[in-house]
């Protein structure tokens, strides 16, 4: 994995100029390529390639990038990892300069186009490629969105790079605030693609390839999703269950397979669920040797995972490493996350995600990952409540909804959770409290599944109230304009899948992982496994009060079922806690009066509001309270 930028400035440029403002741009993002770094230039006209190299196939100099095809026509930075380069090359029957996959990438555009050669890629990535014959740059991102890839057009100039702070230092280009992004930014605690939270500075999305010339800019999509959905949830699979199990086993022991090669070590984060268990569990089949795995706990049994981590590697016999996460941790980690994640981002599971990964660079160069389990074969818990209570809403007046929501809301989440106290751990409802008054708000909504959708993923409901004289844009609720031949839980897979997975839970791995110059894999979001998913239809997925059953069903063949089945957690950490405690000072500085007045975005008497009532325990504001939080300490860092 690697980080790329580079620039054109059509008509041409100074060589000197251009060979400055790359380098200048690759060196922003050092340490997601800490093994070497290259630029290729061609001043006539005006375009500077730059590259930053984490090798992890073909460690040799046969592997540098920027890399020519070996006709000279096609010059690519590429930041990825192909897992059917063998494939490839084969059908490209040509003689091989090394064993990268970037090479097999390149001459597979220069033979094929690049609809050719994005058609025929399995894997991950985000690149640019350039047609020095047609003057042409292409910019391309992987169909899920697994590696980010940001663009602008100012003045003459097209740039681009894998996170913003390489574009920032083009000082000419403007990098002024767009306050629509940050309402969208304050209800889902990330910028929804394709904006960022710059007004002229766009992210490409995923399954999406852009056509650069000194005329026009096309954007085209090579890998549909809504379409790739509704054809399959159409044509549903009506095979017997043990045919689906058995078609699903195999495309993972593929996929996982694939996503093993490695000329560097390699392990997997494991967490004890359903999703990371089952790709240890395929690592182990493999039979590569033993599968390192790494680990977070936390001192807070509510948010530990760490003994159930440690009874999957137990069984499986990994080589296996755990921390436990603590206040302190969080203290030394919460300075640096406006520089890691370089936009705004209020993914909470953030700080864990980034020390499993510093964990886990301390023994492996690449990590597999258990992400895209939960979006693909109906996991989370909105999965079925969404449908239930939708079909509860037809029937029941929205007067009467909103009077049950007060009821429901008048106790506090602290109050609820006392009320399943007695509740066996094993079997007690995770943070019981904050999913009843996540139901109330539910209940008081619009009868429509994507109306709750919308409710569940808003950290703020009213952006509008909070931030002045601001529109919120269409986010990701709005990403569905026609829901026919798609039920309930699908809806809501479908919105996941689209803005969740890529926004929120690919961009909090990419930018910790490569923060800490570590490659992480996600062998379930294969496009392959991704199509399967689609053709189940839900009730396969979702039965028995369960989600991801398929998938369930696969892992029990590995592992007995006793060591992963249990009420599922999520990534979380007790934020709002040590907002109470070990980060209350930090929270106060930067909710200060004196703060929030800086920019005049955000409405000081609501904020405190919450802040206040957070810290008394009347009410758990904490996913709010953190997305001010993180867009208060990512502007300071970028003021």
């Amino acid at each position: 994995m690697c980080g790329i930028a580079g620039l054109y400035r059509f008509g041409g440029a100074a060589a000197e100029e251009l060979a400055a403002t790359i380098r200048s741009m690759t060196d922003a993002i050092a340490y997601r390529g800490p093994d070497g770094d290259g630029h290729w230039i061609d001043a006539e006209v005006g375009i500077a390639l730059g590259h930053r190299r984490l090798a992890i196939v073909d460690l040799t100099a046969t592997g540098r990038q920027p890399m020519a095809s070996a006709d000279g026509r096609v010059v690519i930075t590429y930041n990825g990892e192909l897992y059917n380069a063998a494939e490839i090359a084969a059908e490209l029957a040509t003689s091989s300069r090394g064993t990268s996959d970037t090479e097999i990438l390149v001459e597979a555009i220069a033979r094929f186009g690049i609809d050719g050669a994005l058609k025929r890629a399995n894997g991950l990535f985000a690149f640019a490629a350039f047609d020095r014959n047609a003057r042409i740059l292409h910019l391309a991102r992987d169909r899920l969105g697994i590696k980010p890839l940001y663009w602008t057009r100012q003045s003459g100039t097209f740039a681009f790079a894998s996170e913003l702070k390489a574009l920032r230092t083009l000082k000419q280009l403007d990098f002024s605030l767009d306050l629509e992004s940050v309402a969208t930014y304050l209800r889902h605690a990330c910028v929804p693609a394709p904006r960022s939270i710059y007004r002229d500075v766009m992210k490409l999305m995923p399954g999406e390839r852009l056509e650069v010339s000194e005329a026009t800019i096309k954007a085209h999509c090579y890998w549909d999703l809504q379409a790739i959905a509704r054809a399959g949830q159409t044509n549903c699979d009506r095979r017997s269950e043990s045919e689906t199990i058995d078609e699903l086993d195999a495309l993972l022991t593929d996929a996982v397979s694939r996503q093993m090669v490695s000329d560097v070590p390699l392990g997997a984060f494991l967490s004890g669920g359903i999703d990371s268990s089952t790709v240890v569990a395929m690592m182990c089949k493999a039979g590569k040797g033993r599968v390192k795995t790494f680990s977070i706990g936390f001192r807070k049994q509510a948010f530990n995972e760490a003994d159930n981590a440690r009874a999957v590697a137990r069984h499986l016999d990994t080589d296996h490493t755990e921390h436990v996460f603590s206040g302190v941790d969080a203290l030394a980690i919460i300075p640096k996350l406006a520089s890691i994640y370089d936009e705004p981002f209020a993914d909470y599971s953030q700080l864990p995600t980034y020390l499993v990964s510093q964990l886990a660079r301390k023994k492996v160069t690449v990590a597999l990952s258990g992400d895209g389990g939960d979006e693909n074969f109906g996991g989370y818990v909105r999965h079925q409540n969404v449908p239930r209570l939708a079909r509860l809403a037809q029937f029941v007046p929205r007067s009467a909804r909103a009077v049950a929501a007060n009821v429901l809301q008048c106790f506090s989440p602290a109050a609820w959770d006392s009320v399943v106290r007695s509740v066996p751990n094993r079997w007690r409802p995770r943070h019981f409290g904050e999913k009843v008054h996540k139901a109330a708000a539910l209940l008081a909504t619009d009868n429509s599944p994507i109306a709750m959708y919308r409710s569940l993923v808003s950290q703020w409901q009213e952006p509008e109230r909070l931030l002045k004289n601001t529109t919120e844009p269409p986010g990701w609720s709005e990403r569905l304009p026609n829901q026919v031949g798609l039920d309930a839980a699908a809806q809501v897979r479908l919105l996941d899948m689209m803005g969740y997975l890529p926004d929120d839970i690919l961009t909090k791995v990419d930018r910790a992982s490569m923060a800490v110059s570590l490659e992480v894999r996600v062998p379930l979001l294969d496009h392959r496994v991704v199509e399967f998913g689609w053709r189940l239809p839900s009730r396969t997925l979702i039965h028995g009060g369960k989600g991801k059953q398929p998938l369930r069903a696969v892992l029990a063949r590995y592992i007995p079922p006793a060591l992963t089945e249990r009420p599922k957690m999520g990534f979380g950490v007790p934020i709002g806690e040590w907002l109470k405690g070990p980060l209350r000072g930090w929270a106060e500085d930067l909710l200060s009066p004196r703060m929030l007045a800086a920019d005049n975005l955000f409405d000081p008497a609501v904020v405190r509001a919450r802040l206040s009532e957070h810290i008394s325990g009347r009410q758990n504001w904490q996913g709010a309270l953190w997305t001010v939080l993180q867009f208060q300490a990512w502007r300071r860092e970028n003021r």
